[in-house]
C-alpha cells in the first residue's frame, strides 16, 4: 500500500473549496471534499488510476478528476504519493502552480 501525503497548498486548496461552498450549503461542503479526499484514497492501493495531466509531459505528476475538481498528484516513488493541488477544472492550470 502506497502512503499518500497532503502537500500543505493542496490541504489549503481543500479549505479554500470547503470555505467557498459552505456559504450556499454546509452539507454540500462537507459532501464535496469528503468525496475529494476518498477518490485520493484510492492511490493508495492503484498509484497508477489517473491520468497524466496533459498540461505537463512528465510521467510522474497524474490526476483524478472528482466531480468539477483535479486532483494533482506526483508519484514520488513506490511507496508514497504526493497530492498537489485540488483545482476545478474551469481554472488554467500553469506550470508554476505545482511544485
Amino acid at each position: 500500500m502506497v502512503k499518500i501525503v497532503w502537500t500543505e497548498i493542496s490541504v489549503a486548496d481543500l479549505k479554500d473549496i470547503f470555505e467557498y461552498i459552505v456559504q450556499d450549503s454546509a452539507r454540500y461542503a462537507t459532501i464535496t471534499v469528503n468525496k475529494m479526499y476518498q477518490r485520493a484514497q484510492m492511490l493508495a492501493n492503484n498509484p497508477d488510476l489517473g491520468r497524466i495531466v496533459p498540461e505537463f509531459s512528465d510521467k510522474s505528476i497524474k490526476e483524478l478528476i472528482e466531480g468539477n475538481y483535479r486532483i494533482i498528484y506526483r508519484i514520488k516513488n513506490e511507496e508514497e504519493i504526493h497530492i498537489l493541488r485540488v483545482y476545478h477544472t474551469s481554472r488554467l492550470l500553469k506550470k508554476n502552480m505545482i511544485r
